[in-house]
């Protein structure tokens, strides 16, 4: 179980950059709870198939407490771990590696797999701006650079475990340098969050 997450921090080859002495003194930051209207630790797999349509493609992974939903038109996925009481574990919003196809008008922010469905309870959603991420949560714990399918991409680590045991532990998010907006001041545009209860 969450085996992915130890495997892309090792894979980034972090530098560790500590953020203990800039959270303290970030004005703004917050502990996240929700992800794709679906709260790691409580929610359930029956909650989320009732939340994303049968029509929208659902597939089993590579093991069996893994699932992910699929909509190949925007080239958005969910993907979802639970125990073995069907409880969600981690969920992961992403807009990476899936071909985008011709949405008939449906637009990029549409749906229940739209861009502006997949984002945090404090409003971070895919295709954000990088800078929003610190804006809403203050410094990570730790970041540095990873590449994916070919793109050159910036992760951000936080871990929540200092809001106690109610809330999911660890979120990660990734940012595609290349997709820099000419309002961007820095870090492209978001194309992954994780979100995942317990902590490691």
């Amino acid at each position: 179980m969450k085996s992915w997450l130890c495997a892309s921090a090792l894979s980034a080859g972090f530098a560790a950059t500590s953020a203990s002495g800039q959270t303290q003194a970030h004005a703004k930051s917050a502990n996240e709870l929700i992800l794709a209207g679906l709260r790691p630790g409580r929610s359930t797999l029956a909650q989320a198939q009732k939340l994303f349509p049968a029509n929208m493609r659902q597939t089993s992974l590579e093991s069996e407490d893994a699932v992910q939903w699929e909509d190949t038109c925007r080239g958005t996925a969910v993907r979802l771990e639970v125990d073995e009481k069907k409880v969600i574990q981690s969920v992961t919003a992403t807009w990476l590696g899936l071909k985008q196809g011709d949405c008939r008008g449906n637009g990029l922010r549409n749906g229940p797999l739209g861009l502006s469905k997949l984002k945090t309870g404090h409003g971070l959603a895919l295709n954000d701006p990088c800078q929003r991420i610190t804006e809403l949560y203050g410094p990570p714990n730790s970041h540095g650079p990873s590449t994916r399918a070919g793109r050159e991409l910036q992760l951000m680590f936080y871990a929540f475990d200092r809001a106690g045991s109610d809330v999911p532990q660890v979120m990660e998010v990734s940012c595609d340098l290349a997709r820099k907006g000419p309002r961007d001041d820095f870090g492209g545009r978001v194309v992954e969050i994780t979100l995942a209860f317990p902590s490691l």
